[in-house]
């Protein structure tokens, strides 16, 4: 897919992949062999009809290939752009057994935008069931929210989303740059769902302005928790409370969210030295890096504790951070932040790491190295090491349990927790994940909402 010169790239925040042109759409399209075991819908957490909306596309049929699409996915213009097709419908693909697979994922993204340039021609409506009269809230408006709330309003039930924060769209909106996710995309894919049926009410903080059991005891049929994974976890390491010191989740919200990267015309500043720190080996450390070498540093390095085989970000976000210039310290790990009189982070000491046996994760045990350590001057640092889910709902919500993290305990194929009437799916209950899995777990609790509503008599 054509993507932004890296040089150029490395500077601004317009989005970096391009998009594939109707040619090379038809030409990817045409690779598809159809085959009749169909494993990339079955690779795929929302079932999306895969080998139909590609056949649609070879007929040139888009209006069709957007019909087949829409019909699982409410949000294929963002799954298009973030979903980890290679380890998914891509991996199970029949011609990734001798080659290429499929690029789902990019025609995907083809299909979404090609239906978001054409939408006043298609003007397509969506097939919804009667009203059963029934009401569910849904506590997020992230992924999981997002595609509940979608399936939901299809089968006939009220749904009303209840977003804390000022806009929709929960990490997609603030945890995901502009030059990955453009915001107007995840927007268009919000407004979509809203034209379902769909009221979403923001700046509503569920467990503060009210709790599950006051939204059961008034007028809801049912709650789905999609509150996700806001709470950052830290280093606990001597110096991590010096000015200068992030967590991931504040920096990328105060540049994705609050437009840090467009002040002052907007009102939210960000301290950028001329080098940065990103610890951490995902992809949300790699969206950290990546946006402080836009907004100016001069050196960016990645400390990231194991070796590149272990790394979990996507292979190709490790690659485009690479090309724009991001400095990655592999078996790298801080052992304290050094600061000024002032209070302001000027170094971080590191230990070397080498590799043991693997660990729980599975992946090879980080081991200090003796006699390691050395110094990195930094002015600013952003630990990426991870979220567990914000505890302010399981606090104020009698009988729902979690786990030791803070995760919700629900039934991993119905969402369904142990208290009567409430589901939870997505990252409140799996912990920081992908947002196709989110979807899925937002679907399967749809499901399950569904068939128990309908079960229930008024």
């Amino acid at each position: 897919m054509p993507r932004q010169d890296p040089k150029a790239r490395a500077r601004n925040f317009n989005e970096v992949a391009l998009g594939y042109t109707h040619d090379m759409a038809l030409q990817e399209a045409n690779r598809c062999i159809q085959c009749p075991k169909r494993p990339c819908a079955d690779g795929c957490p929302v079932n999306v009809d895969i080998p139909e909306f590609i056949k649609a596309i070879r007929d040139n049929d888009m209006a069709e290939s957007v019909r087949i699409m829409k019909g699982k996915n409410a949000l294929p213009g963002i799954c298009g752009r973030v979903c980890p097709q290679e380890t998914q419908c891509e991996e199970v693909c029949t011609l990734s057994k001798k080659g290429a697979p499929i690029a789902i994922g990019r025609l995907e993204r083809y299909v979404a935008d090609w239906e978001r340039e054409h939408s006043a021609e298609l003007a397509t409506s969506p097939n919804l069931l009667p009203s059963t009269g029934k009401k569910v809230a849904v506590i997020g408006s992230g992924p999981a929210g997002l595609t509940c709330a979608a399936d939901l309003v299809k089968f006939g039930h009220k749904v009303t989303i209840f977003e804390a924060l000022h806009v929709a769209g929960g990490v997609l909106m603030y945890g995901i740059p502009e030059f990955r996710l453009p915001k107007a995309i995840v927007q268009g894919e919000v407004d979509y769902v809203k034209s379902l049926g769909v009221e979403v009410r923001l700046d509503s903080v569920m467990g503060k302005l009210a709790t599950v059991d006051e939204l059961l005891e008034s007028n809801y049929d049912a709650v789905f928790l999609g509150t996700g994974a806001g709470l950052p976890m830290f280093l606990d390491i001597p110096g991590e409370n010096f000015n200068g010191v992030y967590s991931a989740n504040e920096f990328l919200t105060r540049v994705n969210l609050m437009k840090a990267y467009l002040f002052p015309e907007y009102d939210t500043p960000i301290k950028i030295g001329k080098k940065v720190a990103v610890v951490g080996g995902g992809n949300v450390a790699m969206d950290s890096a990546r946006c402080a070498l836009r907004l100016g540093a001069d050196e960016v390095y990645i400390i990231y504790r194991r070796s590149r085989v272990e790394m979990p970000a996507r292979h190709e976000e490790v690659e485009n951070a690479e090309e724009e210039g991001i400095i990655f310290k592999l078996l790298t790990n801080p052992k304290r932040f050094i600061g000024n009189d002032q209070g302001w982070v000027t170094a971080m000491e590191c230990y070397g790491m080498e590799l043991g046996e693997p660990d729980a994760s599975g992946r090879r045990r980080p081991i200090i190295k003796e006699g390691s350590e050395f110094t990195i001057e930094v002015d600013v640092a952003v630990v990426a090491l991870g979220t567990t889910p914000n505890p302010l709902i399981p606090s104020t919500t009698k009988g729902l349990e979690t786990r030791k993290n803070g995760t919700v305990m629900a039934n991993e194929e119905t969402g369904k927790t142990v208290k009567d009437r409430v589901w939870a799916g997505g990252d409140v209950v799996t912990g920081a994940a992908t947002v196709i899995s989110a979807m899925g777990a937002g679907k399967r609790a749809a499901a399950s909402i569904d068939a128990h509503l309908k079960s229930t008599k008024s």
